[in-house]
């Protein structure tokens, strides 16, 4: 960040005296030989930018620039599950927090640097850390979409690891990171998630589906866009994809809620709008019975007694309840599930955070959030 700015400052720099060269022909050879120097500047700045990205794989700061392996994948037609929601499932989890209060600057209670080590968690976040190399475990059996610019223009992808949180920061994650590990290993074909999300956006207004009448949200068409967009650019984005044997969307998961609890009457219309939309998705998609896997907002845990925020919850859990809604469900073969979260909650002093509307950026919370979306998917897919 201090390099862009200092970038910037120097072409701000250029536009001046490239003004002052026109109006003053004694300025021209001046002005040459100047911008000639800050070129020079901004050509070392921009490689000490690329070094650093490329460098960070070396020094273990994430995979951000990771490019997807040309390993053969697995056979059979790719799976694809959609993910979407708003900041939550951009993801705030922290791979690594110092905590600035230890005097030995040790890793923050809650982050996933802490988990891997600490005796409680340690043998359940094994298999996030390659024990032969130190880094986080990179799987060329998932591959990971996520419309957020953090590598390039056209968004962050790559084989599956940490790194698909917010911003595409190599630092965070989000609940596709639980998922993907469940799904990877319980399908055999190759999977691809493609994560839609976007912060502070209400299912009543952002995300509004069709079906739900008025104003058809915008990110509700952005999500549809940008799913188009990677499905018709596989081969480029991903060159082991074997176009041969195509695609399947064979799943959508949906984690949201905040911004919904905030209003009472975008909580009164919850549950009409989450089932309008699992509905236009499967028409869009063209998958009449695409599984719809749903985390509830679980915020504050147990001890949450707001209305509008367990109203939230109450209208996730109606909205999958076959018996209310058999138009987009089935009793004896859930097509749509929700799964309570609550219990995943960690207060603020185990976490690396106090915020809790993105759950206090605790590692735990997220990775378990992500779990049982994908067991609940796997086991409507079986």
């Amino acid at each position: 960040p201090d390099t862009t700015i200092v970038v910037v400052k120097q072409i701000e720099l250029i536009r001046s005296l490239q003004l002052k060269a026109r109006a003053s022909p004694t300025m021209a050879s001046m002005t040459a030989f100047v911008l000639f120097l800050i070129s020079t500047a901004i050509s070392l700045a921009h490689a000490a930018v690329i070094f650093e990205r490329d460098s960070s794989d070396v020094l273990g700061h994430g995979h951000q620039n990771r490019r997807v392996s040309d390993a053969p994948v697995k056979p059979g037609p790719l799976k694809v599950f959609i993910l979407a929601g708003q900041s939550n499932m951009e993801g705030q989890a922290a791979v690594d927090s110092v905590n600035r209060t230890d005097p030995n600057h040790g890793q923050s209670n809650g982050t996933l640097r802490y988990l891997i080590s600490h005796n409680r968690t340690k043998s359940e976040f094994a298999v996030t850390m390659n024990s032969t190399s130190g880094k986080w475990t990179v799987r060329d059996d998932v591959w990971v979409w996520f419309n957020e610019k953090g590598r390039t223009d056209d968004g962050t992808w790559g084989p599956f690891s940490v790194g698909y949180g917010c911003a595409g920061s190599p630092e965070k994650f989000g609940p596709e990171y639980g998922f993907g590990f469940v799904v990877g290993d319980a399908i055999e074909e190759q999977v691809l998630v493609i994560k839609t999300a976007w912060g502070g956006k209400a299912l009543a207004t952002d995300f509004r589906p069709p079906s739900s009448g008025g104003k058809v949200g915008p990110y509700y068409e952005l999500m549809l866009a940008d799913v188009q967009n990677v499905l018709g650019n596989l081969t480029r984005l991903f060159p082991a994809y074997n176009a041969t044997a195509g695609y399947e969307i064979a799943g959508f998961g949906w984690f949201q809620g905040w911004n919904d609890g905030c209003s009472a009457n975008a909580v009164a219309q919850y549950e009409t709008n989450m089932v309008n939309l699992i509905k236009d998705l499967r028409t869009a998609w063209k998958v009449p019975d695409l599984p719809v896997s749903i985390p509830v907002s679980g915020f504050g845990g147990w001890n949450q007694h707001i209305d509008r925020r367990v109203g939230i919850i109450n209208a996730q859990f109606n909205a999958a309840n076959a018996t209310l809604h058999p138009e987009i469900n089935n009793a004896s073969k859930p097509t749509v599930t929700a799964e309570e979260t609550r219990m995943f909650w960690r207060d603020a002093k185990y976490s690396p955070s106090n915020r809790g509307y993105h759950f206090n950026f605790n590692a735990e919370t997220y990775w378990y959030i992500g779990k049982v979306m994908g067991q609940a998917m796997v086991k409507m897919m079986s």
